[in-house]
């Protein structure tokens, strides 16, 4: 079989044009970035408004390896096999970053026969979404550090400054440095650090704004430092809010693709479920619902990560209402997770409370999770179907082998199938948590009803955050945990399905302009870092001036 580089280079793509017009879109509502790409004009959803939403399928998985699950080849599968079974699907997924391209994870178009495509294309540099959030991101610290220099009229206490710089490589380097060294020119010595690109509150901002003027105004909503006498400073107050919905006034269009076989996908905002919100824009979600009769869209990451995040915030905060949950499990991570990633059937049995914990999450929030056992070549029939069984044993609602990796939409034929029927069984969406409960309750009740540990517990910072935020008003937003994306707990080392831990939070942060307050948990970082032998090692330009090494 070919490798995932080279199926998508062979492939032979349909004009975006032609895409689009199959999908519903009018000429006047894209933008083509070239032949395969195009942007999407929001007043779609003016013309669209009295047409019904189509059904909404949140693609999730248990707990990942390093290894990978193919949460988005399954995703993709699932949209292709969708089309395969006659249905119109629109699948919705996140923009890759550079930084986990070039480092363990690679890329975030699929794989196989189940890939979405330009893949070169978007796997690097793409519409220049992700360069104009740093641009926008890193504007408003100039600005920021310029104010403070030139008179300080807004009374800023340096030391109260929040906002971080943005890169979007992983570079550990950056985490914690000094800035300003040089004389007074070069502006107030001050400790600081970057964030990566994907984590910042700009790419939050984008991710759940719903026009432009709404982007506007959470823009100038950001809260970047404090005065002197404690009171929040602006990003409007800094008059930087204008400049940087220009810069952004494009990424705020979804990105029109394909998969391999010629369905719709909206690509458009960032990862990273385990430090930031992990899913795809609002304004994607919008305007799939009103294009297909069935939107499938990934989140980042397992459960207890990308698919919570969905839930509790982008689902609250867009009105949306999910139809079916798709968990992706493979025996390849049930024996990982069960203590002997290179055991027989016993090892996979043993790694099934992981699965089994993550089907409780998703029925935690009333819906019915369809379990999709990603094969891997290695995989045995008797391994797959045990899994199968094993997951109607402890409450999937169904339960189906997905062989679109090498068989494409007729692979994914038979999960589609299933996700219809679960679609439209009834179900009872809820969040798990209300609004206007106090700050470490919403943190607790994610902590022990997702997570399933004991309590929480927080750090002095953490509480001096939390006063600080009640006295502000700002206590009624939801929670976006950061946390390591390998354990259920906080602690990557705590495998499998822990129990009698409690949650450490060490700080808040508050994103004023997304509208939610993140919780760091453990030593959890908002700047990654690459190992020994990242994926970029790999990457080259071959003899003809094709890109290679790219996954």
């Amino acid at each position: 079989m070919p490798s995932s580089l080279e199926i998508a280079q062979e492939a032979q793509l349909r004009p975006i044009t032609e895409i689009a017009e199959a999908a519903g879109l009018l000429a006047d509502e894209i933008e083509p970035y070239g032949r395969y790409k195009a942007k999407i004009d929001l007043g779609v959803l003016e013309r669209l408004a009295g047409r019904p939403d189509a059904k909404l399928i949140n693609v999730t998985a248990i707990t990942p390896t390093k290894a990978g699950e193919g949460k988005t080849t399954t995703a993709v599968a699932l949209t292709q096999g969708l089309g395969y079974i006659g249905r119109s699907p629109v699948l919705c997924l996140r923009e890759a970053s550079l930084g986990p391209v070039f480092g363990i994870k690679g890329g975030a178009a699929g794989a196989g026969y189940t890939q979405v495509v330009p893949m070169e294309d978007m796997n690097l540099h793409f519409t220049g979404d992700i360069h104009a959030i740093g641009a926008a991101n890193n504007l408003l610290a100039a600005m920021l550090d310029a104010s403070i220099l030139h008179g300080n009229k807004l009374g800023i206490d340096a030391l109260s400054i929040s906002w971080r710089r943005c890169i979007d490589i992983n570079d550990r380097a950056l985490r914690d440095m000094v800035i300003g060294l040089g004389g007074r020119a070069n502006g107030y010595t001050r400790q600081t650090g970057f964030d990566i690109t994907a984590a910042s509150e700009v790419m939050a901002i984008v991710a759940v704004a719903s026009d432009l003027q709404d982007l506007r105004r959470r823009l100038g909503a950001i809260t970047v430092a404090r005065t002197f006498e404690g009171e929040p400073v602006t990003a409007e107050q800094l008059r930087a809010a204008g400049a940087m919905t220009v810069l952004l006034k494009d990424t705020l269009k979804p990105n029109l693709v394909q998969t391999l076989e010629g369905q719709p996908a909206l690509i458009h905002c960032g990862p990273f479920a385990n430090i930031a919100h992990g899913n795809n824009s609002l304004v994607a979600d919008r305007v799939a619902l009103k294009l297909g009769d069935y939107v499938v869209t990934e989140s980042g990451f397992g459960s207890d990560m990308g698919m919570e995040k969905f839930f509790d915030i982008v689902c609250r905060a867009g009105g949306l209402q999910p139809s079916a949950t798709v968990l992706v499990a493979t025996v390849k991570a049930l024996k990982h997770h069960g203590g002997d990633p290179d055991g027989g059937m016993e090892a996979m049995e043993a790694g099934i409370p992981n699965l089994a914990r993550h089907l409780g999450i998703v029925r935690e929030f009333g819906m019915n999770p369809v379990v999709a056992v990603n094969r891997f070549p290695g995989d045995t029939a008797e391994e797959v179907e045990r899994l199968r069984d094993l997951a109607l044993e402890h409450g999937a609602f169904a339960a189906e082998v997905n062989e679109g990796y090498s068989q494409g939409g007729a692979g994914g034929a038979a999960l589609a199938e299933a996700v219809v029927a679960a679609a439209e069984a009834p179900s009872s969406f809820d969040f798990v948590y209300p609004l206007d409960a106090p700050i470490a309750q919403k943190i607790e009740a994610i902590a022990k009803r997702v997570y399933g540990a004991d309590g929480i517990f927080l750090l002095k910072t953490a509480k001096d955050k939390i006063a600080q935020f009640e006295g502000t008003g700002i206590d009624k937003l939801p929670i976006c945990m950061a946390k390591t994306h390998l354990s259920l707990s906080h602690d990557l080392n705590l495998k499998n399905a822990p129990t009698g831990f409690t949650v450490t939070v060490r700080d808040l942060r508050a994103y004023t302009g997304a509208g939610w307050i993140v919780a760091l948990c453990g030593d959890m970082q908002t700047m990654p870092g690459y190992g020994a032998n990242p994926a970029a090692i790999n990457v080259d330009i071959d003899e003809e001036g094709r890109t290679v090494g790219l996954f």
